[in-house]
């Protein structure tokens, strides 16, 4: 059995109801063509017959000689004229003298008309009398007592007269053809886009390859259009698919490879402990606390991690309250002050007395904190720390800046991603997990800022970011 497309099934479909639609049209126009057509002939016939009343009337004689004459002077080719009493005797005809060989007329279908409703017709009966096909035409005239019948033979002149117009039909044709053409390259192209479609569904289903001819070019119109746009979206969505997997991949290699340093400081440690019991206190004592100091490494990973995956995963499951970020940068500038003085740093917040925002007060915090380690980290010994913000336009534009030994320009673009460090081995050494300003700029992404970095040309680093007021 031939399965049949959804093009064509449409087209099939639609030309069957417009066929339908088209023959009821043509049947009902020709009926009406054809009775129009009747109609104006009886009512030229009845006209006759109202007129040889008239003529009658006023001649005031109903004798053979002046019906006759009447019908000779008042001449219509093969015109048939008869006068019928109500109880159906014929008393005149025209064309057949011997009254004797008429029959009653009381059994016509036009004369019991006319008796009825004043007039009637007959189209197309056969005349008992002469034997042929007639076209009848009565009028009563209830006063007088009689009725008069027309009729004309209704011969092949007759006929075309009343025959319908074929030229409606040959238009009508003509049309439905122009139609089905129209209609068939319609969903030509419909089908053809359905199909190139359920082709990239299969193939997409079973992730085989897109760029074959079938979906290099559609139809130019609206629905070729929304097909290449529906391939276009899945082979952009397919490549964003494609290049988390390689980022996941990265980053799973990324974590494990970070994972390994301080658990490997860790499992040599407690060995070295486990392999020599007669080990000196002292030296005991300073092993567990590498130990302990590679433990909080390793914390600090996880829950950097955690952030992440937190903001990757489940970003709307974060809390949002009113947040004084101002209230946030002195309580990290006093759970740094024993590292600042450390590295002989200074710390300025040049920040407003309260700077309100409306936000995750975890998250908040991460950025200004991790920024902070940061500059302590790598900005150097000896340097100063600078934190201001303005307002504009319902939006807090921050600036975070040191002035310290800042980052070769080949590595601005890249400080932002997971992992990344400018110098690994010295990152390691400062205990840093890589996550540091990859969880400042997606905390910052998710409150709809946004944040960059540059080299200040007096020396160290400037971040620039933005988070919104409230209005």
């Amino acid at each position: 059995m031939i399965k049949l497309s959804i093009g064509n099934k449409l087209y099939l479909s639609v030309v069957s109801i417009f066929l339908i639609f088209a023959i009821s049209f043509i049947v009902f126009q020709q009926n009406r063509e054809k009775q129009y057509k009747i109609e104006f002939l009886n009512l030229r016939l009845q006209d006759y017959n109202d007129r040889m009343h008239v003529s009658l009337s006023i001649l005031g004689k109903m004798d053979e000689k002046t019906l006759s004459n009447y019908v000779k002077r008042n001449y219509e080719k093969n015109i048939r004229v008869t006068l019928i009493r109500k109880d159906g005797l014929v008393f005149f005809d025209n064309l057949i003298k011997d009254y004797s060989k008429i029959a009653n007329h009381s059994n016509r279908t036009e004369f019991i008309q006319a008796i009825k409703t004043g007039e009637g017709s007959t189209v197309d009966r056969l005349s008992s009398t002469l034997k042929h096909d007639y076209f009848y035409s009565a009028t009563y005239f209830p006063k007088d007592g009689y009725v008069i019948r027309t009729a004309l033979p209704y011969d092949n002149d007759l006929a075309k007269s009343l025959a319908t117009d074929q030229h409606f039909i040959w238009f009508a044709l003509g049309a439905i053809l122009l139609l089905t053409i129209f209609l068939f390259r319609f969903t030509n192209r419909l089908g053809q886009n359905i199909n190139n479609l359920r082709t990239f569904a299969w193939r997409a289903d079973h992730n085989k390859s897109l760029d074959i001819d079938d979906l290099i070019h559609f139809p130019n119109d609206e629905l070729g259009e929304i097909a290449e746009r529906i391939i276009k979206i899945y082979r952009r969505l397919q490549n964003t698919r494609q290049e988390q997997d390689k980022l996941k991949r990265e980053l799973t290699q990324n974590v494990a490879h970070e994972l390994k340093t301080p658990v490997a400081s860790i499992q040599g440690y407690l060995e070295t402990i486990i392999n020599n019991p007669n080990m000196n206190e002292e030296t005991k004592a300073q092993f567990l606390q590498r130990c302990f100091a590679q433990s909080e490494r390793l914390t600090s990973l996880l829950r950097d991690i955690s952030t992440l995956n937190k903001l990757d995963d489940a970003p709307q499951l974060q809390n949002f309250e009113y947040v004084d970020i101002t209230e946030i940068v002195l309580n990290i500038q006093k759970e740094t002050a024993l590292q600042l003085q450390k590295h002989e740093m200074n710390f300025v917040n040049q920040l407003p007395p309260s700077l309100v925002v409306n936000g995750n007060r975890s998250l908040l915090y991460s950025i200004f904190r991790n920024l902070t380690d940061n500059a302590i980290s790598y900005a150097g010994q000896g340097t100063t720390i600078t934190i201001s913000a303005i307002l504009e336009e319902s939006v807090w534009h921050f600036t975070f800046s040191d002035n310290g030994i800042g980052v070769p320009y080949a590595h601005l673009n890249r400080l932002f991603e997971r992992f990344y460090r400018v110098d690994k081995g010295r990152s390691r050494k400062m205990g840093g997990t890589g996550l540091g300003l990859a969880i400042v700029k997606n905390a910052v992404l998710f409150h709809h800022g946004n944040i960059t970095v540059k080299n200040n040309p007096t020396g160290g680093l400037v971040f620039h970011f933005t988070l919104s007021a409230i209005k």
